[in-house]
């Protein structure tokens, strides 16, 4: 028998093969566990973002419990009654995106998202305005203010070219804010402004079209289609009508005291009488109340007290109307939106005396909160003999103080702040309950909660990660 000799070089060879089978094996080893990890976290975001979009459901039941509880008669809730800002529902958190009452004016711009809800009221309705009110809102022209009468418009007269976009005029009013979207001349910078994640800042990742820092909003931030205000009770009863019918000299009179005494108005039996006069004088004729802040007007010269007119004023009406449609909420309204609606209402009525009422409105409502209770605030602060008062009470029914549809933009994370989620819904109060009537997923807009939230959710991932 022979002995095979082996030689070092062959023993060299079996463990480079071996070393190289070795590494092919821990490579994939890596691999496998690196896919491993990556399908870990995704499955975390995943998870994240599934809780996110319970969390904005459960938000949503808890924006109906908070309408519910403060929004009687109109009132508009404020974020001290209700938790708005990184609420927690488990592992989760969500926040109700809001704005700044007090933005706009005096050269104020808000780094940080505000949180609340919104106040549609405090828009003005696209379906509703007229063409001189729209034509004032920042960056709007009078030609797209004519293609939005165009669009709503019932008459079926073309007067654009519809027919290069691929589509018709809708010829019917706006059911979403969105749909301007459709309207001739539509342009991002008109709808959207700088703000294109919609949180009403100027995030730093956005483009500064006024080159000082301000936000340059567009026209989603001030306009709506959902401001429908109830003349009548959450129960269905209906209020008491000022303007009441022409009744003998004791039976009108009567009528009116028996509400006045009803509600503890003081001297009820001399206010009556005195405002039956003043609505139907002895000659015979009428000399109705156009809205309610002429009766303000009209209580205010006969003597009431503003304590005694905020006693009947969510009882009383100057209308026949089931619904008042397209007040704007003066409590609320903006600066941009306030001094547009007062430049509408007359050629005679310019910009700065428009833009100093809204300011002196904005300034009064910051420093008297518990003076806000009804229309009557509005005489306080801009004085009896302003243009703007004559203005608005001598005409159509521009203002309100109450407000029955309110948007809850709602952003939410998962554990650990992942997981962003985003959706707007729009309630309406007005039959009492408060009931959802429009929704729309805003997550694609990108992150709107600001810099300081992420900053604490980072900080605090880091401070749980293993």
């Amino acid at each position: 028998m022979f002995n095979v000799r082996r030689f070092p070089s062959q023993h060299g060879s079996v463990l480079i093969i071996v070393l190289w089978v070795s590494i092919g094996l821990v490579s994939i080893a890596l691999y496998f566990a690196n896919s491993m990890t990556y399908e870990l976290r995704a499955s975390d975001n995943r998870v994240s973002g599934l809780t996110a979009d319970q969390a904005i459901e459960g938000a949503a039941r808890y924006v109906s419990y908070v309408l519910s509880i403060y929004a009687t008669n109109g009132a508009v809730p404020v974020n001290t009654q209700f938790a708005c800002e990184a609420v927690p529902i488990g592992d989760a958190k969500f926040w109700l995106i809001g704005r700044d009452p007090t933005a706009g004016i005096s050269g104020t711009a808000p780094t940080d998202p505000a949180f609340g809800l919104v106040d549609e009221g405090s828009k003005l309705n696209l379906n509703t305005a007229n063409t001189n009110v729209l034509s004032y809102l920042p960056d709007m022209t009078m030609d797209f203010a004519q293609a939005i009468m165009d669009w709503r418009g019932t008459n079926g007269v073309v007067s654009l070219d519809y027919a290069t976009l691929g589509y018709y005029p809708k010829y019917a009013p706006f059911e979403t804010v969105d749909e301007l979207r459709l309207v001739y001349g539509a342009t991002v910078e008109q709808l959207a402004g700088d703000d294109i994640n919609r949180n009403g800042v100027l995030d730093a990742n956005e483009k500064d079209s006024t080159g000082m820092g301000q936000l340059n909003s567009g026209l989603f931030e001030y306009t709506t289609v959902w401001t429908r205000e109830p003349n009548f009770h959450a129960d269905g009863s209906s209020l008491t009508n000022a303007n009441t019918p022409n009744m003998s000299a004791t039976a009108g009179p009567a009528l009116l005291r028996t509400f006045f005494q009803n509600e503890g108005v003081g001297n009820a039996d001399n206010m009556a009488t005195q405002l039956y006069r003043n609505i139907h004088p002895a000659n015979g004729g009428v000399n109705n109340c156009n809205n309610i802040l002429d009766l303000a007007f009209r209580c205010q010269s006969l003597g009431m007290s503003e304590a005694d007119f905020a006693k009947i004023y969510n009882d009383v009406t100057t209308s026949t109307n089931t619904y008042f449609r397209g007040r704007v909420n003066v409590n609320t309204a903006g600066a941009d939106v306030l001094t547009a609606l007062f430049m509408g209402l007359s050629d005679n009525i310019s910009q700065e005396i428009a833009s100093g009422a809204a300011d002196t409105l904005i300034t009064y409502r910051a420093q008297n909160p518990a003076n806000l209770n009804s229309i009557w605030w509005l005489i306080d602060a801009l004085g009896n003999n302003n243009q703007i008062i004559t203005t608005l009470k001598g005409s159509g029914d521009y203002v309100t103080t109450r407000s029955f549809q309110f948007t809850a933009d709602i952003a939410a994370v998962g554990p650990f702040g992942r997981g962003y989620r985003r959706v707007k819904f729009i309630f309406d109060t007005s039959e009492g309950t408060p009931v959802i009537v429009y929704r729309q997923d805003l997550s694609r807009l990108g992150w709107a909660l600001g810099d300081k939230v992420r900053q604490t959710l980072l900080a605090n991932d880091n401070n749980t990660t293993p």
